[in-house]
């Protein structure tokens, strides 16, 4: 009797044991992390309706959090993902470029949520040059990736073409993971999508629906910008001139082979020819037809100049937009499946861009630029009973503060080495303003694509400094009454305490984050 009394007692502890941990784990938010490539806020209905109509992203943010002042620390796609998982600055997670090769050995945020006792994986772009690791299960594009019949390369190292368009097959990928993980457990999943990047191309469907839309132009799209400094003449970003017709904006070379202004290189057409013929019968025929369009304008009237902008303008915002509605539709599809799956109570969800994009603002498109089309990236959470509907925080937040959130959400210690904060407490209210006034910016990659300057710098709640190193020039701007910066006010002796007062806080910041690499005269 006394035996049966104590295997009865065993038997009970043992239960409640595992319930307490089940309920434990149960209790901890999942959380599924989305990233978009280049979606621009505007391009979002929920921060500019000007442009197109997002409403399952909105939704986000009506069921959740938007932030309006939410920034990149580097605005280049393989360092913004560097800095996601390691919660740290360009310098410190070695990732300064899109050309440099992740050291997947160190500690990042993954591994932490793993040893915390998370399931992890990623299904997506990844665009670090090394395997994923600190993930469970992962499934990545090669590189930037393609957008049709896009290839994958899997955790036993195979690479496998999938049919389809790469949105469409990114979510049900993910899907996939989610109906197949271990349900012992919370989770942690990113969902990383290529759209929409450059060479902007969309499923059949949005093509059409976006091919005669038009769109409000920019106020600086014909800007002149003679008034500016070196970097602004070294970019090779403008649309006008810089914009290729055939690959980007998928003109068939046939109608520009006799207009010598108009004539594409040997490359433009050998892109042209390699994203189109990879779409699978008979949508390639639809949309070759679609753009003949396009071509048959240019043959007719031959434009040059502004008139040439203002065509190539709307075409990279119809091919644009159209990438963000399957961008969109796909979200959709999530949140239905969350919704069908009671996964969206306990579920912490976050969509960002990796970055701003421009979309014709000094007549530029990409990113890179430390202004804050480029610097300003989009964010909206939701966690259902921690989040309140419709909120709106206009805190300066940035990239090194996304790993320490994650981890806080999960009740996982962030390390010291990461150089971030955790958002937790100004979401769920606990916490109003976090306590930052600045933030640190530096682009590394020169003499790549756009040739944009490197550069470094500080902004804060009114200014903005700039310290185009390799040329010795500084910008400064008054970001409330110039948002657009346009006006350089750094030879104005009315602004040269404020420009001390900026260099005084770039300094700071500089030895606040470890970085004591040389930039021009900066030590």
């Amino acid at each position: 009797m006394y035996l049966v009394a104590i295997h009865f007692t065993m038997r009970l502890l043992i239960l409640l044991l595992l319930f307490s941990v089940g309920s434990f784990a149960q209790q901890r938010p999942n959380i599924i992390y989305i990233m978009s490539d280049d979606h621009d806020a505007d391009a979002i209905s929920a921060y500019n309706k000007k442009f197109i109509q997002t409403p399952n992203i909105d939704r986000i943010a009506k069921e959740g959090v938007l932030f309006t002042r939410n920034f990149v620390a580097n605005s280049i796609c393989g360092p913004v993902r560097a800095t996601l998982i390691t919660g740290q600055h360009s310098h410190k997670n070695g990732i300064k470029d899109n050309r440099t090769r992740f050291d997947s050995s160190k500690i990042n945020m993954p591994k932490l949520m793993q040893q915390g006792g998370y399931q992890t994986a990623i299904v997506g772009k990844w665009h670090l040059q090394s395997y994923p690791t600190g993930f469970d299960y992962w499934k990545i594009l090669p590189g930037q990736g393609l957008y049709v019949e896009p290839r994958f390369i899997s955790m036993q190292g195979d690479t496998t073409t999938y049919h389809g368009y790469a949105t469409d097959v990114i979510t049900d990928e993910a899907i996939k993971w989610l109906d197949n993980r271990d349900r012992s457990k919370p989770f942690l999943l990113h969902i990383h999508h290529k759209a929409p990047h450059r060479y902007f191309l969309a499923p059949l469907k949005y093509i059409e629906q976006f091919r005669s839309k038009t769109f409000p132009e920019p106020a600086t799209l014909y800007i002149d910008t003679a008034g500016h400094g070196t970097a602004w003449h070294l970019q090779t970003m403008s649309i006008l001139h810089n914009m290729k017709l055939c690959s980007d904006l998928k003109v068939d070379p046939k109608y520009l082979m006799d207009i010598p202004e108009l004539k594409p290189d040997s490359i433009d057409i050998v892109y042209y020819n390699s994203i189109l013929n990879r779409i699978p019968e008979p949508d390639r025929s639809h949309i070759k037809k679609i753009y003949e369009e396009r071509g048959k304008l240019l043959q007719q009237l031959r434009p040059k100049g502004k008139e040439l902008l203002k065509y190539k303008y709307q075409w990279y915002m119809q091919d644009y937009l159209a990438c963000v509605a399957s961008i969109d539709e796909n979200v959709g599809r999530l949140l239905e499946y969350m919704d069908k799956n009671n996964l969206a109570k306990n579920t912490l969800l976050i969509y960002t861009g990796d970055q701003g994009m421009y979309l014709g603002e000094n007549g530029w498109f990409d990113k890179r630029w430390m202004y804050d089309v480029s610097m300003q990236a989009p964010m909206l959470m939701r966690w259902p009973g921690r989040i309140k509907p419709n909120s709106v925080n206009s805190n300066m937040t940035q990239t090194i503060d996304y790993a320490p959130t994650i981890l806080d959400a999960a009740g996982v210690k962030v390390p010291g080495f990461m150089q971030g904060l955790s958002l937790v407490p100004t979401i769920t209210g606990k916490q109003k303003i976090i306590p930052r006034h600045n933030l640190y910016y530096r682009f590394y990659e020169y003499k790549a694509d756009h040739s944009v300057l490197q550069h470094l710098g500080v902004r804060g709640e009114r200014y903005k400094l700039i310290y185009f190193y390799p040329v010795n020039e500084w910008e400064l701007y008054d970001l409330k009454m110039d948002p657009q910066e346009q006006k350089n006010l750094i030879k104005l002796a009315a602004h040269q305490t404020v420009f001390l007062k900026m260099k005084e806080e770039l300094l700071k910041l500089r030895n606040q984050y470890d970085d004591h690499e040389a930039a021009g005269e900066l030590h």
